[in-house]
């Protein structure tokens, strides 16, 4: 297993140089980031690194650099470490924890999908976990490879690089392809963006009541969802 500090200082894709738009940014809201300490130790949070104030960080979590932490998500640190490497993204309502002694480890540029639960496993670097998938204790799953959305992956389960794994219980269902790769690594830069983005100009507001008529719509590139590619989706897009 790679040290921790090997992830979080890293050159990955995420990395980016913008400590005075992160020191702007935590400083306009009060409450923006919840840490918690537990027996003396207080997670650790890179400045270029993006948490969304409702996400609950507590004991010993290290987020790296450019790194996406959602609405609602829960890195539980009070049992063993969690790491999530540079540029990776743990999108809203996830959950991180293991048990005593373990680690949870999202390598750099993973991405894992809205509601997902990694319990104790490792997500090896670019991988990705879709929606609501479950990863239980001492899986791994390889570089580049993606795990379908409400898949269960069992313990112990060593997913091969570059493969996809689906249903309940998880098994290999293909190859990923250069198609899919790409795809994969457009989203994660959507998120990678999304950090910056929310840095700048994320802020409490009060809601409009009503919509106007020549209300803008975000710009944001063209990115085609999975089910537009091969007739149909690899299940893990988020």
């Amino acid at each position: 297993m790679k040290p921790y500090h090997n992830l979080c200082l890293g050159s990955g894709t995420g990395a980016v140089t913008g400590s005075k738009m992160a020191a702007s940014f935590y400083h306009s809201v009060e409450t923006m980031v919840k840490v918690y300490s537990i027996d003396g130790v207080t997670p650790v949070v890179d400045p270029t690194a993006f948490v969304h104030p409702s996400a609950v960080l507590i004991g010993d979590v290290i987020v790296g650099p450019g790194v996406y932490i959602g609405p609602c998500a829960s890195l539980r640190g009070d049992f063993g470490r969690l790491v999530i490497g540079a540029g990776a993204n743990v999108q809203d309502s996830c959950v991180m924890h293991s048990f005593p002694g373990g680690d949870t480890v999202v390598e750099e540029d993973g991405h894992i999908g809205h509601g997902a639960i990694l319990h104790g496993c490792r997500i090896k670097r670019n991988a990705m976990v879709g929606m609501n998938a479950v990863v239980m204790d001492r899986a791994v799953v390889g570089e580049s490879a993606m795990v379908a959305a409400s898949a269960m992956i069992r313990a112990g389960m060593e997913i091969p690089p570059r493969t996809l794994v689906a249903g309940v219980p998880g098994k290999v269902v293909r190859e990923m392809t250069e198609k899919d790769l790409a795809a994969k690594r457009r989203g994660t830069a959507l998120y990678q963006d999304l950090a910056r983005r929310c840095l700048a100009s994320l802020r409490l507001a009060d809601a409009l009541q009503v919509a106007d008529a020549a209300r803008e719509r975000q710009r944001l590139p063209d990115l085609k969802a999975f089910i537009e590619f091969r007739g149909g989706p690899p299940s893990g897009h988020s």
